[in-house]
């Protein structure tokens, strides 16, 4: 297993995971725009995208992060907003590697910490968040707002 920092020349391979991975969200399948989307992100270095590769190269997947800050604690915090591995490699680890080179960076980059949000009938994510070491917060809400 392999996780290394995206960048340009891992394009094609991360939009075909992106792809999946906004499908699986119930989005349209739209590779051109996402492909334009990740080029953005990694050209202006707006995130921290991980890919992650099997022993014989295959990409297998993802995780990206945005930086944020924390006036509170006056330090970097990380959103851990995207985490995919292609279905075909499940269960072999890289979900859980991806989220150590997560928290790698934070230690790297000094920060905080990290937040993320997923679905509560996540099940699957909800148990693998939680047995990587991740806390549920219960003392807080969270709102969105979405522009029509």
């Amino acid at each position: 297993m392999n996780i290394e920092k995206a960048t340009l020349s891992d394009l094609e391979e991360l939009n075909e995971l992106f792809d999946r991975y906004r499908v699986f969200y119930g989005k349209s399948s739209d590779k051109e725009t996402g492909k334009i989307f990740l080029k953005e992100r990694i050209a202006n270095n707006e995130s921290v995208i991980f890919i992650s590769r099997n022993e014989e190269g295959v990409a297998t997947g993802f995780v990206q992060l945005y930086p944020l800050f924390s006036s509170t604690r006056m330090k970097r915090f990380w959103m851990l907003n995207d985490l995919y591995v292609n279905s075909d490699f499940r269960g072999q680890g890289f979900s859980k590697a991806l989220i150590e080179k997560s928290k790698e960076l934070c230690r790297k980059t000094e920060a905080c910490g990290m937040m993320l949000e997923t679905a509560k009938d996540n099940h699957v994510g909800n148990q693998l968040y939680s047995a990587t070491g991740w806390d549920l917060d219960k003392d807080h809400n969270y709102y969105t707002w979405d522009v029509e």
